[in-house]
């Protein structure tokens, strides 16, 4: 497992080094275009829950217009919809491709995340989670992992938490492999963007 670990971080750096030169001219371009529709913040920062339960910001291309509330699923998760008005016109194509995430290739290079691994909790998640469901911070989260390749936003909280587990009880390169090449083909398809349902609004904690 050690060793796993070590070339895990190895390809870490190594990958997010020769993205990011691409990453980089993605982000001028399209936060230019952020900037143009609101003339708000173009980088979002997210405070989340890291390995060991460190909580870290977490970066992505801001998708939604200022003060926008945060609208949660029955089950706590995030809304995400197709009519989803907080969002804004250029943060609707930015979702849909997952180019709001690339920013993230920065959290990997600093170390906070790896490029595969479970995505990372908001910090309200430590007061509610399981300790079965504590194992998962034994990881670094990830750019992308194994709910992201498989269902993306189709399944609830619940289900991709046990998913989580799954992975880190059988984590291995050849493993990796796969969720990185299945993610590749979900984002090309653009399946499993949106899951619609019951929803509520939470009062948010962070601006964006």
């Amino acid at each position: 497992m050690n060793i796993y670990l070590v070339f895990k971080r190895f390809m870490d750096i190594v990958l997010s080094l020769l993205a990011l030169p691409i990453v980089l001219v993605v982000i001028l371009v399209f936060g230019i275009m952020i900037k143009l529709e609101d003339k708000g913040p173009i980088i979002y920062k997210s405070k989340r829950v890291g390995k060991k339960g460190e909580i870290f910001n977490m970066f992505k291309l801001r998708s939604m217009y200022i003060n926008a509330p945060d609208i949660r699923l029955e089950d706590g998760a995030t809304y995400n919809s197709e009519s989803d008005s907080r969002v804004t016109r250029i943060g609707k194509f930015i979702r849909k491709t997952s180019i709001d995430e690339l920013p993230q290739v920065v959290n990997v290079l600093i170390g906070n995340m790896s490029i595969i691994g479970p995505r990372p909790s908001t910090p309200y998640w430590l007061s509610i989670c399981s300790e079965e469901e504590k194992e998962i911070l034994t990881i670094s989260p990830g750019l992308t992992g194994y709910n992201q390749a498989y269902f993306r936003n189709s399944i609830s909280d619940a289900e991709k938490y046990r998913n989580d587990l799954i992975y880190v009880m059988n984590m291995s390169i050849i493993f990796d492999l796969k969720i990185f090449l299945k993610t590749i083909a979900v984002v090309l398809t653009r399946k499993g963007v949106n899951r619609n349902n019951e929803i509520y609004i939470k009062p948010r904690d962070n601006k964006f």
